[in-house]
């Protein structure tokens, strides 16, 4: 990764446009339909349990009331009239009350041990499904978003939903569940106060909608701005050498200022408003009570045995404490508003990870192992060697087998990596079985990306490509690329032995087979001195091994998969010029009779190829081999011998 130069203000990617409110719907929905798919019975559960503990509590506070007018009050006038008084129904009546406290009870703690289940589970399934569909995407995906972007959809974006799905998500069910029960049973008691709390609950809905308002569109930018920072954090963990070397430490230090100041501010405006609805919230609650106090005394002294108006001392009592239970739901539905708005900010970085198009593919010629039986060539199960192309024609349903020779031609091709913008321009290249053809130019000249054209990672504009003469857009791409060989100028190793790190190119590989490609790589040696050979476990992409050790590694790892065609792209430019000179020896022997694709800076290791093709922006302006290019004395001359022509 190259450093940030000075004085440069780093390019920051730009926000995701904040979704309207019916957007934000269509994601809630997904995002339930998603839960309930999976999970609907458990869900079923949880929708049992949570009805049973609202009416556990609705039953305990229209107690209240009963307490009251049919226990204590009779009670008093007995006692002032002399009468003893008799405790046994009191009793009972509590004991069923508390029975059914038990069973809401035991309903909650069976709620919170699904929900975990599901939410965890959810998490898990979440996680799997965007990695299964990243595995699916192109190539360009990758090249046009940030890695440490990626990574946060699965860390901080997946999180978000889980506070959201195991506490927010069964808050809503019960405060939804909580305000039916809780309003019937205030009807029942005392319809003018019942419209009282219902015209104070507006004003709470109209007070949180508004301050929602304001803090909702910020959650998003938010969640964009998390995943910019720890893109950052992971380009400077990756670039800490380059850093170092040219001393921009103080100016990477100033660029994080500036992405954390951008994710603070875009953090305090989300946070700003929602946190103060749920105070306000509490207060409108409070103002409501005391009205309904007050109004309900008022009932209770001025209208008795009044049929609408009048209310009993238990029934006041009783619907007060449901005037609490009535605002309390909205008031813990805003409490949960961060987390549930941030979990659909995430919700949406993580649907729009899974709707991006996954790459296609409508190839439908596989390649297959094959021998030859009385002279006609046949599929075979065994691994021969020889591998032909298995044509099975759409139209008539016929069969056809063709033996894999590495011949390619690119035929009047135009690519962009964009319509509007043309990177290669009438490309013409024919490659025989067996030939070495190399490429060659300044940077930026299109080298790397003709052979992303011949593994089908970009599909071009205009013009052909055949592959054996079969043209690649038929060719299925796992089966294209198996027939390839790559070594890449980045060598990428994974957590893993060295052994599996090299067996990686054909998983199937036996042990002998990888030692032997570790030979053929000059490779051997080197392992053998590591403290556990080829079971030494490689850690943070090879960083204990030199860049030449890795790099023979990854050619080890071409060598196993034992390939048709090769693509070597600056394969030997990070070795020095002793192991350059081992390498390139193997390498000989790696290529013979195969078809390969070179691409190289040090013109050294490319002399001896069948055709060296000149590029430069994009087009060919010089081919032929290393002797005819220094007689015609062009470009590759200059590049070659370091002298105009």
């Amino acid at each position: 990764m190259a450093a940030p130069t000075p004085g440069r203000r780093r390019n920051m990617q730009p926000r995701a446009k904040i979704e309207d409110p019916k957007q934000s719907l269509k994601t809630f929905k997904r995002l339930l339909g998603l839960i309930f798919k999976r999970y609907k019975v458990h869900m079923f559960f949880v929708l049992l349990c949570i009805i049973g503990s609202a009416l556990a509590n609705v039953q305990g506070t229209l107690f209240i009331q009963t307490l009251f007018d049919d226990y204590i009050s009779p009670m008093v006038v007995r006692t002032a009239q002399g009468e003893s008084a008799d405790f046994t129904p009191l009793l009972f009546a509590i004991a069923r009350v508390a029975a059914f406290y038990l069973l809401g009870a035991a309903a909650t703690y069976a709620q919170a041990r699904i929900m975990i289940y599901v939410t965890q589970s959810t998490m898990k399934d979440l996680r799997n499904d965007i990695f299964r569909h990243m595995q699916s995407l192109p190539i360009k995906y990758f090249d046009t978003h940030a890695h440490g972007d990626i990574m946060s959809v699965y860390t901080n974006d997946v999180d978000t939903m889980r506070q959201m799905i195991s506490q927010s998500l069964p808050q809503l069910f019960s405060s939804a569940i909580t305000i039916v029960s809780v309003l019937a049973s205030m009807f029942m008691l005392s319809l003018p106060l019942t419209v009282l709390t219902l015209i104070m609950v507006a004003v709470m809905v109209v007070t949180s909608g508004k301050l929602a308002g304001k803090s909702g569109k910020f959650f998003l930018a938010q969640q964009t701005d998390l995943g910019t920072e720890n893109g950052y954090i992971e380009e400077m963990m990756k670039g800490q050498k380059v850093v170092k070397v040219f001393n921009r430490e103080e100016k990477s230090v100033e660029e994080f200022k500036e992405l954390n100041d951008r994710l603070y501010h875009s953090s305090y405006n989300a946070n700003l408003f929602a946190n103060i609805i749920m105070p306000i919230n509490a207060q409108i609650g409070n103002v409501s009570f005391v009205l309904c106090a007050i109004a309900g005394s008022i009932l209770a002294v001025a209208c008795e045995g009044m049929p609408v108006l009048g209310l009993s001392l238990g029934a006041l009592v009783s619907f007060l404490t449901f005037n609490r239970n009535f605002n309390m739901p909205v008031s813990q539905v805003s409490q949960q508003f961060n987390s549930i708005v941030m979990a659909l900010a995430g919700a949406e970085r993580i649907f729009d990870l899974l709707d991006e198009k996954s790459e296609e593919d409508n190839g439908y010629v596989t390649l297959v192992n094959a021998e030859y039986r009385d002279g006609k060539l046949c599929e075979t199960e065994e691994r021969t060697g020889l591998w032909a192309w298995k044509h099975t024609h759409q139209a008539t349903g016929e069969v056809e087998y063709k033996e894999l020779r590495g011949d390619l031609v690119m035929d009047d091709v135009d690519f962009g990596y964009t319509d509007d913008k043309m990177v290669l321009h009438n490309i013409d290249i024919y490659a025989k079985p067996g030939q070495k053809i190399a490429f060659v130019g300044s940077t930026g000249a299109g080298k790397t990306t003709i052979t992303n054209l011949i593994n089908r990672f970009y599909d071009i504009q205009d013009g052909k490509i055949r592959y054996d003469g079969i043209n690649i857009n038929k060719i299925k791409k796992s089966d294209l690329r198996r027939s390839l060989g790559i070594v890449l100028q980045e060598t990428n190793l994974f957590t893993d032995t060295i052994m599996e790190n090299i067996r990686y190119g054909r998983l199937d590989a036996t042990d002998e087979e990888v030692i032997a490609a570790a030979k053929l790589a000059n490779a051997d040696s080197f392992i053998r001195q590591l403290p556990e050979g080829y079971n030494t476990v490689i850690k943070a992409d090879g960083g204990n091994l030199s860049q030449g050790q890795r790099q023979m590694l990854a050619i080890a790892r071409a060598a196993v998969a034992d390939p048709p065609a090769l693509i070597l792209d600056e394969a030997t430019s990070s070795i020095d010029t002793r192991t350059e000179k081992m390498v390139q020896d193997s390498m000989d022997k790696l290529m013979k009779g195969r078809t390969t694709f070179v691409i190289a800076h040090r013109l050294s290791t490319v002399k001896n190829s069948d055709c060296i093709i000149v590029l430069e922006h994009g087009r060919i302006i010089e081919r032929g081999t290393h002797d005819q290019l220094l007689e015609q004395k062009g470009k590759y001359y200059q590049l070659y011998t370091g002298k105009a022509g």
